[in-house]
């Protein structure tokens, strides 16, 4: 008899809600049999084993929370009241940091399916739109024009995934994405395992979307490094903007405009719930 991964057995145990989720706590170091921590996947396991979830540190459904979470505190922004699109929501932990904040809906759009936690899609303040690409939006399912886009996508630059998202925004709208150096760089600077490590191309990449979002008439008012790392360890950035900046928003923000990728913030864990 076959014997089931561990990331299907915490499903099956519902210690979590997909193997979406069941994957970043393994990732995260939050699951053991017996003693032993968990540190695969993909790990076999007795059909009746006996996992447990340890050590969770945030009220998000994943890890993601607390990057956004981050990136707003730092910019002084508060999000009550607003309407966002999350693109790329996976499980969920951006969407779940702006309902927790006050926001008034999130449009949760990912290209997956079964992925969001099950407490926020029966949120009536979520839009649930799975399998849809955030490229292709249309006006049927974003029917508002937004004042808030956040973003933690994979294996696409931002200008790619961004442009049609961004299109959805009211003037006076924000924008926090997580910029993410090994999907932005050429594929001569990305390292073993899919890691960017030199902080010249963290800079550059960084530099490069906030000439994007310029472009595209955007005010960039600055980046932050991530608190937690990405998978394999890579260093991930938050850029902030804004459409048009009103005056009354203007004093509440900082600016510093600094990537520091080398800081202190950046610690080697995992995206996990």
């Amino acid at each position: 008899m076959t014997k089931p991964r561990a990331d299907q057995r915490l499903v099956d145990l519902g210690l979590a809600e997909s193997k979406t989720r069941a994957q970043a706590l393994i990732l995260g170091g939050h699951v053991f049999l017996g003693d032993r921590k968990v540190d695969k996947a993909g790990q076999a396991v007795a059909a009746d084993a006996v996992l447990t979830v340890k050590g969770r540190d945030h009220p998000w459904v994943s890890r993601g929370g607390v990057k956004l979470a981050h990136g707003l505190d730092h910019f002084a922004w508060d999000v009550a009241g607003v309407t966002a699109i999350d693109v790329g929501s996976s499980t969920g932990g951006f969407t779940d940091v702006l309902l927790t904040r006050g926001a008034a809906h999130v449009f949760a759009v990912d290209s997956g399916t079964n992925q969001l936690a099950w407490k926020l899609r029966e949120d009536a303040r979520v839009t649930v739109l799975e399998q849809t690409n955030a490229r292709a939006l249309t006006a049927h399912e974003i029917p508002v024009p937004v004042d808030l886009i956040v973003c933690d996508a994979s294996f696409i630059g931002l200008a790619k995934v961004l442009a049609t998202p961004l299109t959805f925004a009211k003037p006076g709208a924000w924008l926090l994405a997580l910029i993410k150096p090994q999907f932005e760089a050429g594929r001569g600077e990305v390292g073993k395992g899919g890691v960017v490590r030199d902080p010249e191309i963290h800079a550059r990449v960084c530099a490069e979307v906030a000439a994007w979002l310029t472009g595209q008439g955007w005010t960039v008012h600055g980046t932050t490094t991530s608190p937690i790392t990405g998978p394999e360890g890579n260093v991930e950035f938050l850029i902030a903007a804004s459409l048009e900046r009103l005056a009354d928003q203007a004093d509440g923000q900082r600016d510093d405009g600094e990537v520091e990728p080398e800081g202190d913030q950046a610690v080697d864990q995992r995206d996990a719930p």
